[in-house]
């Protein structure tokens, strides 16, 4: 349930109701408006009643959440949530675009592909160094020496660093270099994993799993959220469908159902939904149209040489020129492409 405190409440008033609901076993969460404090209390509600909570000084009402999602509903907190990353808005107009690599192969394809993306317009460099592969033959990434690489890279562009965590072993090292942790597809209901990663005082971005619904997405989120992190992005990948001409099928309409359930911002990374360069772009730029507020494009300086999803990366020329394109419908829906 979430209580409501009144445009007169003071700090001793809403104390007071803080108090009275931790005592009765009430997990709290606190989210200040411009004109009123919202108290989130996660526990059993049959500890205590509505009306007793609502007599109260400073307390306007009490609304119950019927959404197993507490903290994620907008029904919590109706003002969008904006996750700031060095200086960085993702969420509310701003438009960031999450780019490079699948995996950290070497120093100078990574580099190369980060001045790329920087000087197309990219503003967060994405990039593997742990890399979960369906097949235990494939490239699994270069671990602690990719973590290096992005470091040097993030260095010389300037840009944020997001990569995938994919086990809570790894999280001390990761942790190090990440300015945003990535929960990868795979992982997106290993909920010891999200209870570590939200301890860590950083944002995490959160990737649907090809399998789960909407709720379920949105309830892995809130795992994240139970512990006190709220700087959580969720993003869309692609589901699983009977179509077998694509990797996966790029659910457009989740982000604006989405965004109708929850605060939380959300972006969508048509690399891994498409599989196939080709149609990257245009899924961009619908995915842009559709309310998303990034993202996530996987850049190689030279992808027929890639070791891991080349076919579904874009060459620098071509990201320069979707970024160009994208500019244009970012002013036309009133965005900034990005923060500058």
């Amino acid at each position: 349930m979430i209580v409501v405190m009144n445009y007169q409440a003071d700090k001793n008033d809403i104390q007071s109701v803080v108090n009275r609901l931790e005592g009765l076993g009430f997990k709290i969460h606190l989210s200040e408006g411009v004109e009123r404090t919202i108290i989130g209390a996660v526990g059993d509600k049959t500890q205590i009643n509505d009306v007793a909570l609502e007599a109260m000084p400073g307390v306007e009402k009490v609304v119950p959440i019927m959404h197993q999602y507490k903290l994620a509903s907008k029904v919590f907190k109706k003002e969008s949530t904006i996750v700031k990353v060095k200086g960085l808005e993702i969420g509310g107009g701003k438009l960031q675009v999450m780019a490079g690599p699948c995996a950290v192969e070497s120093r100078e394809q990574l580099l190369e592909a980060a001045k790329q993306v920087k000087e197309a317009g990219g503003t967060i460099l994405r990039g593997g160094a742990f890399k979960p592969r369906t097949s235990p033959y494939s490239f699994q990434g270069l671990e602690e020496e990719g973590l290096k690489l992005l470091a040097e890279a993030s260095e010389a562009t300037g840009m944020p660093i997001v990569t995938e965590v994919m086990d809570a072993s790894a999280l001390p090292l990761i942790r190090e270099y990440a300015d945003i942790l990535q929960i990868g597809a795979r992982n997106m209901q290993n909920f010891f994993l999200l209870r570590k990663v939200a301890k860590e005082n950083k944002p995490v971005l959160l990737k649907r799993s090809p399998s789960a619904t909407i709720e379920e997405w949105l309830m892995a989120a809130e795992y994240i959220l139970a512990e006190g992190n709220f700087d959580v992005i969720l993003c869309e990948r692609g589901i699983k469908s009977f179509e077998t001409y694509t990797r996966n099928t790029l659910d457009l309409t989740a982000v604006p159902v989405v965004k109708y359930l929850s605060h939380l911002p959300v972006i969508v990374d048509p690399s891994h939904a498409i599989g196939d360069w080709r149609f990257v772009g245009d899924m961009s730029k619908a995915a842009v149209v559709s309310g998303a507020d990034g993202l996530m494009i996987e850049v190689h300086p030279n992808p027929p040489e890639a070791l891991c999803d080349g076919k579904q990366s874009l060459t620098p020329e071509n990201f320069k020129k979707l970024m160009k394109e994208l500019n244009i419908i970012a002013n036309t829906l009133g965005k900034s492409l990005n923060d500058s």
